[in-house]
C-alpha cells in the first residue's frame, strides 16, 4: 500500500491527518475510548472505530470528492454532539505504514473505501467545498 498526505487541521496543538491510498481508501482518525459510545457500536472483528473532524473531510476535494455529508450510514456511524463523526473501517495493521503514518498513542488508522464516503456526499453546486 501507498499513501499520500491530503491535508490536516490543526486546533489546540493536534495535527489530524487524511491521507489517501493507491488502494482507493482513506486513513486515520482518533482511538474511540469512550467505553458508553463503543458499547452503543457494532464493530465486527478486524475492524474499530476512529473519530475525525468534520472539517477535515474538506480535504477530500483534492482527491476529486466534493460535496457535503447530508447523511450518515456506515462507515460514518455516529455524529458526536460537537459535529465530529465516528468512522468505522478495517484497522490497518501493516507495520510500514503504521511507521510511515508515525501514529501518536491517542490516533488508529483505518480504511475507509472512496466509493463508501462518495456515497454520503451531497453536491454543493455553489463552486464552494463545504465539506
Amino acid at each position: 500500500m501507498r499513501i499520500r498526505f491530503l491535508g490536516e487541521d490543526t486546533s489546540g496543538g493536534d495535527s489530524p491527518t487524511l491521507y489517501v491510498t493507491d488502494r482507493q481508501t482513506y486513513l486515520q482518525g482518533y482511538k474511540v475510548t469512550d467505553p458508553e459510545i463503543l458499547a452503543k457500536l457494532d464493530i465486527p472483528e478486524g475492524e474499530t472505530c476512529v473519530e475525525i473532524y468534520a472539517r477535515l473531510l474538506a480535504h477530500l476535494s483534492k482527491d476529486g470528492l466534493h460535496g457535503v455529508v447530508t447523511s450518515w450510514a456506515p462507515p460514518i456511524v455516529h455524529v458526536m454532539e460537537n459535529g465530529d463523526y465516528l468512522v468505522q473501517g478495517p484497522r490497518v495493521t501493516d507495520p510500514e505504514i503504521r511507521t510511515e503514518l508515525a501514529l501518536p498513542d491517542n490516533e488508529d488508522c483505518i480504511e475507509v473505501p472512496r466509493e463508501a464516503l462518495r456515497a454520503l456526499l451531497e453536491e454543493n453546486d455553489s463552486g464552494v467545498d463545504d465539506a
